[in-house]
């Protein structure tokens, strides 16, 4: 079973890092710490175990982030011994082919996705009991045991044949549920969630920071659930631009727009200037969410956002950033973070993110297929990564298609 990962080797990292300002293509040679390696026969390690054949995956940037030797070793989650070995690869929808004697949730010939198999271990996959307080809600992303290192662990991921997974880290994917769609349940997710946080009312004017495929499913979501909402985004490409306008944006601020006139613009906002090239306004958008999560986008839209509104950080980047904070209790702006999938309060009742997610593909209200502009064999990988991050190509999503 082939697959694609990255260990974490400081020392490596660290190397592949210097060198990659003078030779790009350090990232996957020999120097760095991925690898595309064949894994061998890999059984189910356990009775609730499963084994699944990948059929279509998509590339997401914090994929391309970890290959890219983009993380430093002093962020938090670097210090935790759970994260060890990350096989890329998690908008993977896969057929099961073949199941431990004591799994119940699924049967051979089921097609899943993967729920919190990329993000790690939780209380339900190591077996452990009493679950913490967030595996007992549903949140399993936000596990308190996720390093106890209990049993085993999966290999293979969605960048690859296929994987090895406790039945508790998969989802069922419905009959009337096409591949593509299912492959794309895993980023309108994080769209969803990253719209939950803090969902705009009726007339409310929210912004989206960046246009990529992560900014497109918060526009989309937005437009499912707070249909009312005045929506603006930030797009730097005219084909993400074109796209956030069929999924429903109402203005677009394009490149070589000044993003804070544009605020003031909208919303009627009062613009100053500092005698140092600070900016500040009054007034400004009700929600901001920074889908790029840079040190300048998450400064810019503290100050874009008005007082008492929010920030909502959609965008990860796997470094410490430095960012002025003085509109948090300048204006009360609240900065709130948003991570993966889970457990939701929509409609009155506590729901799985991906339920919402198919509610609303059923029902035509969030696009799934139109997204994926390009697909690649696994033995041309390379050629896809380049696809991925060359903006001119067009993509926006960009998958391994391993069906026949």
């Amino acid at each position: 079973m082939r697959a694609i990962f990255v260990d974490k080797n400081i020392p490596r990292m660290l190397g592949v890092k210097a060198l990659k300002p003078l030779w790009p293509g350090v990232t996957t040679s020999r120097l760095s710490s991925a690898r595309f390696a064949d894994l061998g026969e890999i059984e189910p390690p356990g009775p609730r175990w499963l084994r699944v054949r990948n059929l279509m995956c998509g590339i997401c940037g914090s994929d391309l982030a970890l290959l890219q030797v983009e993380a430093t070793p002093d962020i938090a989650p670097a210090a935790l011994p759970g994260n060890q070995r990350f096989y890329l690869g998690h908008e993977v929808v896969s057929v099961v082919t073949e199941i431990g004697p004591e799994v119940t949730r699924f049967q051979v010939g089921d097609r899943v996705v993967m729920d919190t198999r990329f993000q790690g271990a939780h209380c339900l996959s190591q077996e452990i009991e009493p679950p913490c307080r967030h595996c007992q809600q549903g949140n399993f992303m936000l596990c308190e045991n996720a390093s106890a290192g209990v049993g085993p662990r999966g290999e293979g991921g969605g960048w690859g044949e296929g994987y090895t997974a406790h039945e508790t880290e998969l989802y069922p994917v419905p009959d009337d549920i096409s591949d593509e769609q299912a492959m794309v349940i895993e980023p309108l997710s994080v769209g969803v969630r990253a719209a939950l946080r803090r969902l705009p009312g009726p007339e409310e004017k929210v912004l989206v920071l960046g246009a990529g495929v992560i900014g497109l499913t918060v526009v989309q979501a937005l437009r499912a659930l707070s249909p009312q909402a005045h929506i603006a985004v930030i797009a730097r490409h005219e084909h993400q631009a074109a796209m956030a306008r069929k999924l429903g944006a109402d203005v677009i601020v394009g490149r070589g727009e000044d993003p804070y006139q544009a605020t003031a613009d909208i919303t009627g906002a009062k613009l100053y200037a500092g005698m140092l090239g600070n900016r500040m306004l009054l007034g400004g958008f009700d929600v901001i969410y920074d889908c790029v999560g840079s040190a300048q986008t998450t400064s810019d839209s503290l100050r874009m956002a008005r007082a008492g509104g929010a920030v909502i950080m959609v965008g990860i980047k796997f470094a410490p950033l430095k960012v002025d904070l003085t509109p948090v209790w300048y204006q009360e702006v609240d900065l709130i973070g948003t991570y993966a999938h889970g457990m939701e309060m929509w409609r009155g009742e506590q729901r799985h993110t991906y339920d919402i997610i198919i509610e609303l593909l059923r029902a035509g209200n969030l696009e799934a297929e139109a997204l994926i502009t390009h697909r690649f064999p696994l033995e041309q990988w390379r050629q896809a990564i380049r696809t991925s991050q060359d903006k001119s190509s067009g993509a926006i999503k960009v998958a391994f298609d391993y069906r026949d």
